[in-house]
């Protein structure tokens, strides 16, 4: 299937979103972390368009404070009622240790295979949960990429670790 530049773009727009913090309201710029990061966090997502399809939604984070060090994998998980299921660490990937200086960012991209509507193989997420490395303040976001497909009892995705985004 071929897109036009205007519907791509058009798409990317209705696509991104702004986190919440789930321990503070709706206050997505105010999200502090036991680690000393002070965190504005955005959600942008290529969704899969249909069953078997595969997606990203990239999480951008930005220090909104002193400088602060990440290291590692982000703990993920997907959220689908009283059901949580945990995004494994992509096994191919090296995490790096990041130090943001105030304003700067880095961002983890949740890979996904999308499931099919109601399926006994697919998980109906409704929400995704993150925490920093060394943390237990969680950051949520709300899930509008389709259902997730599952391998076994485990959600067909994985999770990279930070890398430096921006300048």
């Amino acid at each position: 299937m071929r897109t036009t530049p205007l519907a791509v773009a058009a798409l990317a727009a209705a696509l991104l979103l702004t986190a919440c913090d789930s321990n503070s309201g709706d206050d997505g710029d105010k999200n502090k972390a036991d680690a000393g990061c002070t965190l504005g966090v955005d959600v942008a997502a290529g969704a899969a368009p249909a069953a078997g399809d595969t997606g990203n939604v990239t999480v951008t984070v930005t220090n909104r404070d002193a400088k602060c060090v990440l290291t590692g994998f982000p703990a993920v998980d997907l959220v689908a009622g009283g059901d949580t299921k945990s995004v494994p660490h992509d096994k191919s990937a090296k995490p790096q240790k990041l130090t943001l200086v105030k304003d700067a960012t880095a961002s983890f991209t949740i890979t996904y295979t999308r499931g099919g509507t109601g399926g006994k193989q697919s998980l109906p997420v409704k929400s995704a949960k993150f925490t920093l490395p060394g943390s237990t303040a969680s950051h949520s976001f709300k899930w509008s990429y389709g259902e997730v497909a599952l391998q076994g009892d485990a959600p067909n995705a994985s999770v990279t670790p930070f890398t430096q985004a921006g300048d």
